[in-house]
């Protein structure tokens, strides 16, 4: 299995500046420039990204009501339904050779439920998976989520795990296109803040233990991390 290099972004970071980053990863891993793998762990500024099921019904709120608090709607090629991202959530998005690394589909969403799932180990909070929804889940309440999408056998997209963000804005959709739950976070089911770097730290090293121990950790201000972080 190729190499897995871990890039940690700071700060928050706009939703369309690192689906560019996705693409350009994606072209140079095809082209055979980019010899390993990569996960961009980072958080997002507020928005609600439409994934490739998803409706506009599922919104609850007007776009002008999100307008005036600065919170985008933007449509995702990923699969699944809406979602919300914002400070407090940590993300990782997998530029991930599926057919070098010789996995199906199932079994890499599977490895992205187990990452989360031993995150909130980590934070004493017991989740789990739900066997009809993906994500992570603690009792009906949904802690983490994921959306992928596949371009020439190369995953993108990935994983969202609700850190210390505040829940509210999930209250003005049908998260992931469900009625009758609610999201919670590890601070929600803690009681107490969870530090967002202590989160994004655990979610590197569990990524690098289930993709064969390999994930090497990059610094952003390398040739590779300048990729992921132009605009």
């Amino acid at each position: 299995m190729p190499d897995l290099r871990i890039v940690n972004l700071e700060g928050t970071r706009r939703y369309i500046s690192l689906l560019r980053a996705q693409h350009r990863l994606i072209a140079a891993r095809r082209e055979g420039t980019l010899s390993s793998d990569v996960a961009l762990v980072l958080e997002h500024a507020p928005v609600f990204t439409l994934g490739r099921n998803a409706t506009r019904e599922h919104l609850k709120v007007s776009e002008t009501f999100l307008t005036e608090r600065g919170i985008q709607v933007v449509q995702a090629e990923r699969g699944g339904d809406i979602t919300y991202h914002g400070p407090g959530q940590v993300v990782a998005y997998l530029i991930f050779d599926l057919r070098a690394a010789r996995m199906r589909i199932p079994d890499y969403i599977s490895r992205l439920e187990e990452a989360m799932i031993r995150v909130a180990r980590d934070f004493d909070v017991p989740a789990g998976r739900n066997p009809l929804n993906p994500g992570v889940w603690v009792g009906n309440r949904k802690l983490g989520s994921i959306g992928i999408a596949v371009r020439h056998g190369i995953a993108y997209h990935g994983l969202a795990l609700n850190a210390n963000l505040s829940l509210e804005p999930f209250t003005w959709i049908h998260p992931c296109g469900l009625t009758g739950i609610s999201m919670t976070s590890l601070k929600e089911e803690r009681g107490r803040d969870i530090k967002i770097e202590d989160v994004k730290s655990a979610l590197s090293g569990h990524l690098k233990d289930l993709f064969e121990g390999r994930g090497i950790a990059v610094n952003p201000m390398s040739s590779l991390g300048e990729i992921a972080i132009r605009p």
